[in-house]
C-alpha cells in the first residue's frame, strides 16, 4: 500500500509539469488592417538587410503564424503599406500580439518569457535614448546662445551615456549568461559594429556552453575569428610597417615583385576601369609622376578590375597616359594582393620609402603632390 501510495504521488506530480512545446502559434489581431494585406517575418542577414522567411495574409483583422523553432531566434514583423516593423523574438510558445498598424514597434507581445525580457530590456534601451536626446536638445539652445562651457559640459555627458547605450547588451549578459537574449543583443552589436573586438569577445567568453554551442554563437564566434584577422592585416600596412611583398602579373604577362622595384620612393595605386573616382584622380598622379620620376619616385598600380575586362584596363592604362609599372589579377576585390592590403574602397594608394616601409597613405590631390615633394625636394 505504501508503495503503491509512492508511485501515485510521483505520476500526479510529473503529470502535473507543463510539457515542453516542440513548435511555436503567433495568434495576431490587427485592427484596422485591411483584408488580404500581407504580413511577413524577416530575418536580418550578415549584411543587415531583411530577408523574409515567413509570410501570412490578414483575413478578419487577424492573421497567424506556426513553425518550429530550433532555438530562439530574433526576427522582425512587417506589414504591407504599413511603416515601420515590430522585432518578436520567435520560440516555441503560444505567442500572442496586439497590432498596432500605426507603430508597429508599439504593439504588444505576450505569451512568451524571452520576449517579456526583451520588452523590458528595450525599455531601459528607449529610456536612454529618450535622455541623450533632450539632451541634445538642450545643447542646441546653449550653441544659440554662445554658452560654450555649458555645451561642454552637455558634450561630455552625451558621450558617457551614448556609451552606456552601446554597451547596454554587453551589461545585460552579467546575470544572464544562459539567457538567449544575451547572445541575440551580441550578435546584433556584431552587425552594428560599434562596439570593440575585446569587449565583444569578453562578452562572449561569459556567455554559457549552451549559448556558444548555439547558431548564434556560431555566428559571433565567425565574426571575431574574421576581425581578428582582418587587424592582423591592418597591423601589416600601418604607417611605420614594411609593405607586404607581392607577385603579379603585368600587362605582358610577365611576373613583377615589389621588392623588385627599387627606388627613393615608391607609390602602391589601387585603381581599376571602371571606378570613376581613380579615373578622376589619374590626371593628378601623371601630373606627379612626370615632375617627379627622375628625383626617384616610382609607381606600381594595382588594377582591380574584373575577371575577362583585360581590354577595358589596358585602354585606361592607355587613355589615361599612365606610363608606369601595372599589375592584375584581374579577380575585383578578390585580388589576392587587395585581400593582402585589406582594401575595401578604391583608389587607395600607399607611398613607400626606399627600404619598403609605410610612410604616408591614401593622399590625394594637393596632398599628394605636397607628400612627394617634401619627400624628393
Amino acid at each position: 500500500m505504501k508503495r503503491l501510495c509512492v508511485f501515485l504521488v510521483l505520476t500526479i506530480i510529473f503529470s502535473c509539469k507543463t510539457p515542453v512545446k516542440d513548435s511555436y502559434t503567433i495568434q495576431a489581431n490587427a485592427p484596422g488592417v485591411y483584408n488580404g494585406m500581407r504580413v511577413y517575418l524577416k530575418v536580418q542577414d550578415e549584411r543587415s538587410r531583411l530577408i523574409n522567411v515567413d509570410t501570412a495574409i490578414v483575413i478578419d483583422e487577424k492573421f497567424s503564424f506556426e513553425g518550429i523553432s530550433n532555438e530562439p531566434s530574433l526576427q522582425y514583423l512587417t506589414i504591407n503599406s504599413y511603416t515601420g516593423n515590430l522585432p518578436i523574438i520567435i520560440e516555441n510558445e503560444d505567442i500572442k500580439i496586439q497590432i498596432e498598424k500605426d507603430s508597429l514597434h508599439t504593439s504588444k507581445i505576450t505569451g512568451s518569457k524571452i520576449n517579456d525580457e526583451f520588452e523590458e530590456f528595450s525599455k531601459k534601451e528607449k529610456a536612454l535614448s529618450n535622455e541623450i536626446r533632450n539632451i541634445l536638445n538642450s545643447q542646441r539652445k546653449t550653441r544659440q546662445n554662445n554658452d560654450n562651457e555649458e555645451n561642454k559640459r552637455l558634450t561630455a555627458i552625451v558621450s558617457e551615456k551614448s556609451k552606456k547605450l552601446i554597451n547596454l547588451p554587453l551589461h545585460y549578459i552579467d546575470g544572464h549568461e544562459d539567457s538567449f537574449l544575451s547572445i541575440i543583443n551580441l550578435h546584433k552589436m556584431t552587425l552594428i559594429n560599434r562596439t570593440s573586438l575585446d569587449s565583444i569577445q569578453l562578452g562572449f567568453n561569459k556567455l554559457s556552453d549552451r549559448l556558444k554551442n548555439s547558431s548564434y554563437g556560431a555566428k559571433i564566434s565567425g565574426y571575431l575569428e574574421l576581425q581578428k584577422i582582418k587587424l592582423e592585416k591592418e597591423k601589416a600596412t600601418q604607417i611605420g610597417a614594411i609593405a607586404p611583398n607581392f607577385i603579379s602579373r603585368t600587362p605582358e604577362g610577365e611576373n613583377l615583385a615589389l621588392n623588385g622595384i627599387k627606388r627613393k620612393i615608391t607609390i602602391i595605386d589601387f585603381w581599376a576601369s571602371w571606378c570613376g573616382p581613380c579615373r578622376r584622380e589619374n590626371p593628378n598622379v601623371v601630373k606627379v609622376y612626370n615632375k617627379y620620376h627622375d628625383k626617384g619616385l616610382e609607381i606600381i598600380g594595382v588594377s582591380l578590375d574584373r575577371n575577362g575586362q583585360k581590354d577595358k584596363w589596358l585602354k585606361a592604362i592607355k587613355d589615361d597616359k599612365l606610363t608606369w609599372h601595372h599589375v592584375s589579377n584581374l579577380q575585383y576585390f578578390q585580388d589576392p594582393i587587395a585581400k593582402m592590403y585589406n582594401i575595401n574602397a578604391i583608389p587607395t594608394t600607399f607611398i613607400l620609402d626606399k627600404t619598403g616601409k609605410i610612410i604616408a597613405k591614401n593622399l590625394r590631390g594637393v596632398a599628394l603632390e605636397n607628400k612627394i615633394a617634401e619627400l624628393l625636394n
